[in-house]
C-alpha cells in the first residue's frame, strides 16, 4: 500500500496511525497537494489528501471512507469502529465531530497564511464552531472515566480527536486558545504519547 499526504495533516495522520495498529504495512509518499499536485492527481483527480493506493491499484480517498476500508479488511473483531447499533453511531459522531473542527482549523490557517485578505466574519464563523464542538465534546469525555473513549481499547474516535487537538495546538498557537478544554488536552497527550502517534507525526509549517 501507498499513503498519500504528508503527516502535518490531521487527516492523513489518522490514517497513518491506523495503518500502524493494524500491522499493515504501507509506504508513505509525503507529497504536498501545493507542490506535488500533478503527482498526486495521478491517483486522486481530487488532488486531496490522504489517498491510499492499494496493492492492485486501487485508490481510496476521503479518511473516513479509508478507514472503514481497513476496518473491512481487518474484520470486525480487530476494527477499531464498532460493528453496530448505538456504539458505532456514537463512535461515527465524534469522529465526524472531530474532523469538522479539524476541517475548520485548516480553513482558518489557509484564511489568515494563504488568502490575500482575511475575511474577519469568516474568521469568526469558523472559531465558533471550533468552540462549540470542543465544548461538546469535552462533556462527553469527561463523562467518560475509562482509558480511552468508549472503554479500554483506542478506536478512530480516540485518534481523530487527538489529531485535531494536536494539530490546533500546532498550527494555530497563539490564535486559539485551547487550555480550557482540560479532559481534551489529557486525552490527546495520552495517546500522543504512544508510540504510533509519535511514528506519525510531523510539525505544522506554513509553505
Amino acid at each position: 500500500m501507498i499513503l498519500i499526504g504528508m503527516y502535518d495533516s490531521p487527516f492523513v495522520r489518522r490514517v497513518g496511525i491506523a495503518l500502524r495498529m493494524y500491522g499493515i504495512a504501507y509506504e508513505h509518499r509525503a507529497w504536498s497537494v501545493f507542490g506535488d499536485a500533478v503527482k498526486i492527481m495521478a491517483y486522486n483527480p481530487l488532488v486531496r489528501v490522504p489517498t491510499l493506493v492499494l496493492d492492485d491499484g486501487e485508490a481510496l480517498i476521503d479518511s473516513a471512507a479509508i478507514l472503514d476500508a481497513l476496518d473491512d479488511m481487518v474484520g470486525p473483531e480487530r476494527a477499531m469502529t464498532p460493528r453496530s447499533g448505538p456504539p458505532r453511531r456514537a463512535a461515527l459522531k465524534t469522529c465526524a465531530l472531530a474532523a469538522g473542527i479539524a476541517d475548520k482549523a485548516v480553513s482558518l490557517v489557509y484564511e489568515r497564511h494563504v488568502h490575500e485578505r482575511a475575511n474577519p466574519a469568516w474568521i469568526e464563523r469558523c472559531a465558533g464552531q471550533i468552540t462549540r464542538v470542543m465544548n461538546q465534546l469535552e462533556i462527553a469525555r469527561t463523562a467518560q472515566p475509562t482509558s480511552f473513549w468508549r472503554g479500554d481499547t483506542i478506536g478512530h474516535d480516540d485518534v481523530m480527536v487527538s489529531c485535531a487537538v494536536t494539530f490546533m495546538r500546532d498550527a494555530l498557537a497563539g490564535e486559539m486558545d485551547l487550555s480550557p478544554w482540560k479532559a481534551l488536552n489529557r486525552h490527546a497527550q495520552m495517546c500522543e504519547d504512544l508510540p504510533e502517534f509519535r511514528e506519525v507525526f510531523m510539525p505544522f509549517k506554513i509553505g
